[in-house]
C-alpha cells in the first residue's frame, strides 16, 4: 500500500486509508469487523484501536492498524 492514499471505489466493502505506519479501515455493517481484524492481523501488522461512531442513526466502525517496523517484530517461534 502507498503512503497517504485512499484506496475507495464505489463498490467497497468497507473504506481504507492510509497515513504513514497507520491503515484505517472503516466497517459500515458490525459483522465486517471480525473478518477484516482476521485478514489484516500478522506477525507484522496489529489492531491499534477500535472506535465505533453512531451519527444520526449511521453506525460505523473505525479499526486503526499499525505496521510495525523491523525492530517491533517479534519473531514467530513455532
Amino acid at each position: 500500500m502507498k503512503d497517504d492514499v485512499i484506496y475507495n471505489k464505489h463498490d467497497n466493502q468497507v473504506m481504507v486509508k492510509t497515513d504513514g505506519d497507520l491503515i484505517y479501515i472503516i466497517c459500515h455493517r458490525e459483522e465486517q469487523q471480525d473478518n477484516v481484524v482476521k485478514r489484516m492481523t500478522t506477525d507484522n501488522c496489529l489492531l491499534e484501536s477500535y472506535e465505533e461512531w453512531d451519527e444520526d442513526d449511521d453506525k460505523k466502525w473505525i479499526l486503526t492498524f499499525r505496521v510495525l517496523d523491523n525492530y517491533e517484530v517479534t519473531p514467530n517461534l513455532n
